[in-house]
């Protein structure tokens, strides 16, 4: 009788697959497209990443993306770091650092749009990973965003972070508690107690170590019902994306969530 694979030796071959795909992806970004720093990636002068989002797709490809969105996707009942409807047909997961400037950019250029046109009609779910890749600010900021959602408070202070592009000093600790007061956050000794807390670093490992995993190397990554869009693509390559997963969730079993 054959034995089935165990959950880590299959978690392990899908990554080293994706990870094939994101090096395909980040090279594409690289030609043509503007880097603040080495792991902050920007537009590409075309489309490029939308090539993996298209309709078709052979057998193979289109299972080995529909098991990656399974493990990715988590759907979990009250996320704070989720907007939109648990069983939305379509989940994009975001993978981001607060000092990744094109992270900003698609938080207020893109993301109000994807809202408005699929969130707020069932379409579309997005889930934020916070993976940090510009060192202690970086992690400061991820974990005060998720000390404000224990407070209902995760995307009032992720927009307000992503307001403006700031490094260094702008992220030090007492702005961040003025930017958490200014989102709505009450409590603020509740506030900074989370954000120092055990439960805050077990939260950024998992989503870090998802990355990790997946081969994410740059800021902003994205997953659409697990397929790649590299980078702070325009609207319109993220909509395409949206529309063509939502078309093919009409005639296949959708992602419920990670088995892992």
């Amino acid at each position: 009788m054959p034995v089935s694979a165990s959950p880590t030796r299959r978690l392990a071959a899908v990554g080293a697959v994706i990870a094939l795909v994101v090096a395909v992806i980040a090279i594409a970004v690289a030609v043509g497209s503007s880097v603040e720093g080495d792991r902050d990636t920007g537009r590409t002068g075309t489309p490029q990443a939308a090539a993996s989002t298209a309709p078709q797709e052979d057998p193979a490809q289109q299972k080995m993306f529909d098991d990656l969105a399974k493990r990715t996707i988590r759907r979990e009942d009250g996320d704070p770091l989720a907007i939109g409807k648990k069983d939305a047909p379509v989940v994009l997961v975001e993978y981001a650092d607060y000092q990744c400037s094109f992270c900003g950019r698609f938080t207020r250029e893109t993301q109000p749009a994807l809202i408005k046109k699929f969130v707020d009609k069932g379409t579309l779910r997005i889930e934020f990973r916070n993976f940090t890749v510009f060192g202690a600010d970086s992690e400061r900021a991820a974990r005060a965003s998720w000390a404000a959602g224990q407070q209902g408070k995760f995307w009032q202070l992720h927009d307000e972070l992503y307001a403006k592009t700031r490094k260094g000093a702008a992220l030090a600790e007492d702005k961040i508690v003025d930017m958490a007061r200014s989102s709505g956050v009450d409590d603020i000794e509740k506030f900074r107690a989370d954000m120092k807390g055990a439960d805050a670093e077990r939260a950024l490992k998992k989503d870090q170590d998802e990355g990790y995993q997946l081969g994410v190397q740059s800021t902003p990554s994205f997953l659409v019902n697990g397929r790649p869009v590299a980078g702070a693509q325009p609207q319109e390559v993220f909509a395409q994306a949206i529309e063509d997963a939502a078309a093919r969730a009409k005639h296949g079993p959708a992602a419920k969530g990670s088995d892992k």
